[in-house]
């Protein structure tokens, strides 16, 4: 039950562990493009052994990051949930859909298929690996090192007159209040749990009672996202903020290491694929 109060720590998105791995110093340009071509390649990848590799070469990142591998798996834990129904859905509803193989049930319009049960399998391990990856890059990646790679590699767009300030800003800003919205639901749901509400009560099987009882937190975690917001529009204002004509304190010093561990992940991409 203290779990269910504690929602936070299993937050690994959006934070940040100080640290001197390779992965740390890896050049922040080169990391965010490396990571993007990686994951497109696992969200691209078809078969068990390219999901294998993909885990194992995500398991290796996650060990040169200096990352302890508990702490890492500890994100996937508020997802297992909707994971669990996601691939129940798909093993049951979309096996007709995927019946290239061996029809194991067939009930009306459920049918339970080697391509249904292939799908589900392949869709979890591309879940796994991303979380994964996406935990790294953030626990090793401060937001302002996040915004300003990002904002370089996306320069070129604003001769098309996109706003890639404005893009890099926001999705920073999103990333930073994930573990900022953590903590306060764990606050709303404290307070409720206080007023006779039933959290940490309820086995996991059941569901539909889980889901109904976490209706209580939404409308008051928006209403606290909407408060943060209008906050930080005000501090960004009164500070003079302006999204054109910014400079940077510091500029991008690559090394010859930063780019061979690019070359390193183009080949891993590119393994992927071929398996």
């Amino acid at each position: 039950m203290a779990e269910a109060f504690d929602s936070a720590r299993h937050i690994t998105i959006g934070q940040y562990m100080p640290g001197r791995s390779l992965i740390h110093q890896w050049d922040s340009r080169y990391k965010l493009a490396a990571f993007t071509l990686y994951i497109g390649a696992v969200a691209f990848c078809q078969s068990y052994a390219g999901n294998i590799a993909g885990l194992a070469i995500s398991l290796f990142i996650v060990f040169l990051a200096r990352i302890p591998i508990g702490y890492a798996l500890k994100g996937l834990k508020p997802a297992l949930p909707f994971l669990l129904i996601l691939a129940l859905l798909q093993l049951l509803f979309n096996g007709k859909v995927y019946a290239n193989g061996q029809v194991y049930w067939q009930y009306g319009f459920i049918w339970l298929t080697e391509g249904g049960v292939r799908l589900v399998i392949v869709s979890t391990m591309r879940f796994v690996d991303m979380m994964l990856l996406v935990s790294v890059l953030t626990l090793t990646t401060t937001t302002t090192q996040l915004a300003r790679a990002m904002h370089s590699l996306l320069r070129p767009l604003e001769k098309m007159k996109v706003p890639v300030h404005a893009f890099c800003m926001m999705i920073t800003i999103a990333l930073r209040f994930v573990p900022t919205f953590a903590l306060e639901m764990d606050k709303i749901r404290k307070a409720q749990t206080a007023r006779g509400a039933s959290f940490g009560t309820i086995p996991w099987w059941r569901i539909i009672k889980r889901t109904q009882s976490v209706f209580p937190l939404i409308i008051p975690l928006f209403q606290l996202a909407l408060q943060r917001a209008e906050q930080l529009i005000a501090a960004m204002e009164s500070r003079g903020y302006r999204s054109h004509g910014r400079t940077s304190f510091r500029s991008f010093e690559a090394r010859t290491a930063d780019v061979m561990l690019l070359f390193v992940a183009v080949g891993a991409a590119y393994l992927l694929i071929w398996l």
